[in-house]
């Protein structure tokens, strides 16, 4: 995870990296329940990262992307992001339906993903966004229903 720029400093940034490394870590648990074939577990585990995932891509869209977005530059890239947001959606479904197979390919796009966020658009975003416009992401993503178990 990036530690380099500072931007965890940002309060939603940091919320958004913690969530990361929470995501990364019960998936490992969820890797692990697939790897040693204890199936009772599996099922858990999927919710387990489902109930991190949802609120987490929520948050990010309604608020931080919602706000970049209005950069033409970062169009695209939030484009991209929110499609990589309903392909772990679908991978987490199919692994839930007893698609254990793709838990690799899942853990694999899932830190693809973070990584583009924590060190390409997280750090474009500290210096692409002003007092103002923080402020509007705090507001837009504190609206965002459900929120994330592990934010404050």
């Amino acid at each position: 995870m990036c530690s380099y720029c500072g931007c965890r400093s940002i309060g939603i940034i940091g919320r958004f990296s913690t969530e990361h490394d929470e995501l990364i870590n019960v998936t490992g648990l969820l890797r692990r329940a697939v790897t040693d074939g204890r199936t009772n577990e599996i099922v858990e585990l999927v919710d387990d990262v489902a109930r991190l995932l949802a609120p987490h891509t929520d948050a990010e869209e309604a608020g931080l992307f919602t706000v970049l977005r209005r950069e033409e530059e970062f169009s695209e890239h939030i484009d991209t992001l929110c499609g990589e947001h309903v392909d772990l959606d679908d991978l987490l479904a199919r692994i839930r339906t007893g698609e254990s197979h793709l838990v690799d390919r899942f853990d694999r796009e899932l830190r693809s993903h973070i990584q583009r966020e924590e060190n390409g658009l997280f750090p474009a975003s500290l210096t692409t966004l002003g007092g103002d416009e923080w402020d509007e992401v705090d507001a837009l993503t504190a609206a965002s229903v459900p929120t994330s178990p592990v934010a404050p």
